[in-house]
């Protein structure tokens, strides 16, 4: 009988850490542990050895000591719980939320953890997540300096560099921390240092290099450009910055003796070049030709296509050559509140009289609130909302926007806000359809991962009613540590059970259900209308008709500090 090979997929998200495993043949999912980070998101308080501290508005900040632990957990549970020999495991893939960065020395470790504690109290010692955006101010200079010169890498990421990146983010500890600036020998992205952590070497890989650092046709932004930025930067890139850049679905290393001694592994397998937590879904989805989107629904949405050549699209996020399917240029927008939004209405607009009925139900708050919203026809209640809640990433990539809502009066109840919040997230992704139909890239076909695309038809109708699109729904609902361990087959190679192409390998271990979204032509009468006043609102407040949302968000600033 032929040996069966199986590879693991580690997810990194916002809030845990998944592992999961995956037989390489036909990707069934064996088994999958999870892990909750004990110090989730820390973006009011940073919790030290010492205390607290408070921290200012727009921070994001994660605890590099809940990575740690996670690994410690769930690689040795997930061989307890499936029951598969360590021989029989070719390769690890690993994708995290980007651009999240850590801070370290030489060896690895992050500044938060020196033993000394020198940095334990310091803010910009610890990682910075992905929605951390207190690089704003930071991210328009770069942008306005970038068409001051006419640099020619901006068309590729749509005309303006986000807060959420690379650069921003080690600029502005630089301005705001020059002690830690100075004592990092390296930023790392965080998927790059767990593939540090396990395969002892520190390498770039090439999806968040291209879409988060700035990295064109084999080159980052001129020393020159850098120079005028700030003199203190002219050679990140070659210091604090440096490594060899990965291909995805590629070998980074092998896994170390001491990783494996410590995860119960075995030594030498392949570990592939990490992944975005969005970009490693496509595979998984089996998107790999033009005109099929892959979309991520959880927290944030992201919007991801390929072409066969590099077209600029403004107000996206970037345009990378190989960076989500090789051999073609792969195209990313994305939405920064999704999840996060319902979430947040949940959690602080629910009354006590739906709690108790939620809780009398058996049925979590939300789930209660779209019930009720999903009793209501289109344009019902009148009510339209902006959905920036965590700023706008695209098309307007303007993180000093905020939320909206319109239309309400005294008969309002939470039912029509939570279901305004989800429409006024489906007008953001046709939003984004239609800016990459403008500009040449076609959109035929919609796959959807993540917990909303999987778990939620009510959202799902909504999408498909709002976009006039086919909803194509992922087979798995652990797409990203799916997609993961479809690169570590690539990684691994068709000799040691593996694949050598991409292509086999999504088409062998990709899945997508049966389930297919499809618009109600009455409902789309409806939301056309409605549309096309979420595109009056959209560029009345986020093209400069009128930046009330601005004013006030400096006058929170003044009284905040």
């Amino acid at each position: 009988m032929e040996r069966m090979s199986y590879t693991i997929g580690l997810d990194f998200g916002t809030l845990s850490a998944r592992a999961l495993l995956v037989r390489t043949s036909d990707g069934a999912e064996i088994g999958t542990t999870v892990f909750d980070y004990p110090h989730a998101v820390m973006d009011e308080t940073l919790v030290t050895p010492h205390g607290k501290v408070k921290l200012p508005p727009d921070f994001a900040l994660q605890h590099p000591q809940d990575y740690f632990d996670a690994l410690d957990h769930i690689l040795p549970a997930l061989l307890d719980k499936c029951g598969v020999s360590a021989d029989d495991i070719i390769g690890i893939g690993v994708d995290f939320t980007t651009c999240t960065l850590i801070p370290t020395d030489k060896t690895g470790t992050p500044l938060c953890l020196l033993p000394d504690e020198r940095f334990a109290d310091n803010p910009h010692a610890y990682v910075k997540l992905w929605k951390h955006h207190g690089g704003e101010p930071y991210a328009d200079r770069i942008t306005d300096l970038a068409v001051r010169r006419g640099e020619a890498w901006l068309a590729r990421y749509g005309g303006r560099v986000s807060s959420e990146w690379m650069l921003p983010k080690v600029w502005e500890t630089l301005d705001k921390a020059p002690d830690v600036y100075d004592s990092a020998d390296y930023f790392v992205d965080a998927g790059d240092w767990i593939v540090w952590q396990l395969t002892g070497n520190l390498t770039r890989n090439s999806c968040v290099t291209g879409y988060k650092a700035l990295y064109q046709d084999g080159a980052y932004p001129s020393p020159d450009f850098l120079n005028e930025l700030d003199p203190r930067l002219a050679h990140i890139f070659q210091n604090k910055l440096s490594g060899s850049v990965t291909p995805v679905g590629t070998l980074a290393g092998r896994l170390s003796e001491k990783a494996a001694a410590r995860f119960g592994l075995r030594a030498g397998i392949a570990v592939a070049a990490a992944v975005s937590d969005a970009h490693v879904t496509a595979p998984s989805l089996k998107v790999t030709a033009p005109g099929q989107m892959a979309m991520v629904m959880g927290t944030s949405s992201v919007h991801m296509l390929v072409s066969e050549e590099p077209l600029p699209v403004s107000g996206i996020c970037g345009v990378v050559k190989d960076g989500l399917i090789p051999g073609f240029y792969g195209y990313e927008a994305g939405q920064t509140c999704v999840g996060d939004h319902f979430a947040w209405f949940a959690d602080n607009l629910c009354p006590a009289g739906y709690r108790d009925e939620a809780a009398e139900r058996g049925l979590s708050p939300i789930a209660l609130l779209t019930e009720k919203a999903a009793a209501q026809k289109p344009g019902q209640s009148g009510i339209l909302a902006l959905d920036w809640w965590n700023g706008n990433r695209s098309v307007l990539a303007d993180f000093d926007l905020s939320g909206l809502f319109i239309g309400m009066n005294l008969n309002t109840r939470p039912e029509d806000l939570f279901r305004a919040l989800v429409e006024a997230t489906a007008y953001g992704t046709r939003m984004i359809i239609e800016n990459y139909r403008e500009h040449g890239v076609p959109v035929n076909e919609i796959r959807a991962a993540g917990g909303i695309a999987v778990k939620n038809p009510f959202i799902m109708q909504i999408y498909a009613d709002v976009t006039g699109l086919e909803f194509r729904i992922a087979g798995s609902a652990q797409c990203p540590s799916l997609g993961g361990a479809i690169f570590a087959a690539c990684a691994a190679g068709a000799e040691a059970g593996g694949y050598d192409s991409l292509d086999d390998a999504a088409n062998a271990m990709g899945s997508l259900s049966d389930r297919v979204y499809r618009p109600i032509p009455e409902n789309q009468a409806v939301y056309e209308r409605l549309y096309a006043e979420y595109a009056l609102l959209h560029d009345l407040f986020g093209r400069g008709g009128n930046d009330v949302m601005k004013r006030l968000r400096r006058i929170r600033a003044e009284q905040n500090t």
